[in-house]
């Protein structure tokens, strides 16, 4: 017996270790590329909690049992939604791709699906939000990604006795995490077969089954069968490519790793002590207000100049910034966001060089402001408005062919020997980055 169990134990572990090895395909690397070149994209947080305008965590926080937030669908009509707006305004805003809600942790889908009567069909608006925008994204060139909640406040089946949130929706059951996860491939299945190419899944949830960010053991209540969950992604579509906002290091399976409301490696918010990946593409997500979903309380939208310090750092850390924006329930995107994001277009048509295809700098963020760089150029942020003399040591370039401002083109004065680079340049105080650009040899 003992012997049997040996074998049965071996067996399980050599299962284990096969389903999480992982070999992302040509395809996939490929994404991975376009996706660590892109650096900026545009977040939605949007859906039937926007109607009661306290953000998206609205059933949680209100203790809303099931039957009475199940209500908000009659009430949900965005009639005012425009895709090709939506999208226009995000490529105008120089974002390359776009990640869009399609199921919260309130369990409502935004898409027509076969898996759940809480969904854009049963809503007096009766269109299929993921199908438009899908539409048009593809239509206008930006890359199109899909967040996906792992937890559910609304499901029996989902495993809410050991759950941190959701606990007061009047749920009776013990859940059912095998009905449930073939719940979640049921719908993911949808998404990625009636939607054209997608560029990435954005899972979120994970947490609810850990302890707090920062605890010693963050072990997982549940084993989510991510193999099973991320198998099917890469078989469905090979290219699309997996991230989870657990605030841990990347599972095996996951292609991308983000860093909710902090930079990689600064943890400001409390959720993300882990390290930042060398070996995957990073992302950041940030809000403009203080919201991620429609809150008619919040009145906080950081500046232009906030927002451009913000996408400078994250590229020079070698992340993406994934910036959200929570529109209003009519499908009315507010002007302040929309002003945002013009803003941070007009600066990008200028400056995306220095943006766009970078790398992290040679240099850590700096008081007085950062580096990005590419293959033949390197690119000093000066962003604290007051630098007007810079002094960089071990600088790992050979030669150094000219600088300037990549504003105009006009010459900066610098000197360089022995890997000891001295620069001086003009202040502009107006500029929220005044960009001088190294030609390297």
């Amino acid at each position: 017996m003992k012997k049997l169990a040996l074998i049965c134990l071996v067996l399980l572990i050599a299962l284990q270790l096969k389903a999480q090895d992982y070999t992302p395909t040509a395809s996939n690397l490929k994404q991975r590329v376009w996706f660590n070149d892109a650096r900026f994209g545009l977040f939605i947080h949007w859906g039937p909690f926007s109607i009661p305008g306290s953000g998206e965590w609205v059933m949680n926080e209100r203790k809303l049992n099931v039957h009475n937030y199940t209500n908000l669908k009659d009430f949900f009509n965005p009639v005012e939604f425009n895709a090709e707006q939506w999208v226009s305004m995000a490529k105008n805003a120089g974002m390359k791709y776009i990640t869009l809600i399609t199921r919260h942790h309130d369990g409502f889908s935004m898409w027509d699906t076969k898996y759940s009567d809480f969904n854009i069909m049963n809503t007096p608006y009766k269109k299929d939000i993921v199908k438009m925008m899908a539409y048009e994204c593809h239509k206008q060139g930006i890359k199109l990604y899909l967040y996906y909640s792992l937890l559910d406040w609304r499901r029996e089946d989902y495993p809410h006795k050991t759950g941190r949130t959701g606990q007061n929706s009047g749920r009776t059951g013990k859940g059912d995490y095998a009905s449930y996860l073939q719940f979640m491939k049921n719908q993911l299945t949808e998404l990625l077969t009636n939607y054209g190419e997608i560029g990435g899944i954005w899972f979120d949830g994970h947490w609810d089954q850990t302890e707090p960010e920062g605890s010693k053991d963050r072990t997982s209540r549940i084993d989510w069968k991510y193999n099973e969950i991320y198998g099917l992604i890469h078989k469905l579509q090979p290219q699309c490519m997996i991230g989870n906002n657990h605030h841990l290091t990347p599972f095996a399976g996951e292609d991308f790793q983000m860093f909710e409301r902090d930079l990689p490696g600064e943890n400001k918010s409390g959720l993300s002590f882990q390290k930042a990946s060398d070996k995957l593409p990073l992302e950041t997500c940030e809000t403009i207000s203080n919201s991620w979903g429609y809150n008619l309380s919040d009145t906080y939208y950081k500046s232009n100049k906030e927002l451009v310090h913000m996408l400078v750092k994250a590229a020079s850390l070698g992340s993406n910034l994934l910036l959200n924006i929570g529109p209003m329930p009519s499908g009315k995107i507010q002007p302040e966001f929309q002003d945002r994001l013009a803003g941070l277009g007009d600066w990008l048509k200028i400056y995306g060089e220095s943006i766009y295809g970078t790398k992290a700098g040679f240099i850590k963020p700096q008081a007085w402001g950062s580096i990005t760089q590419n293959s033949n150029k390197i690119y000093i942020h000066i962003v604290d408005g007051k630098t007007t003399t810079i002094d960089l040591e071990n600088v790992p370039v050979k030669k150094i062919k000219k600088a300037y401002l990549l504003k105009d083109k006009s010459i900066v004065n610098y000197t360089f020997k022995k890997s000891k680079l001295s620069i001086t340049t003009t202040l502009n105080s107006a500029e929220p980055d005044q960009v001088i650009v190294l030609e390297i040899g």
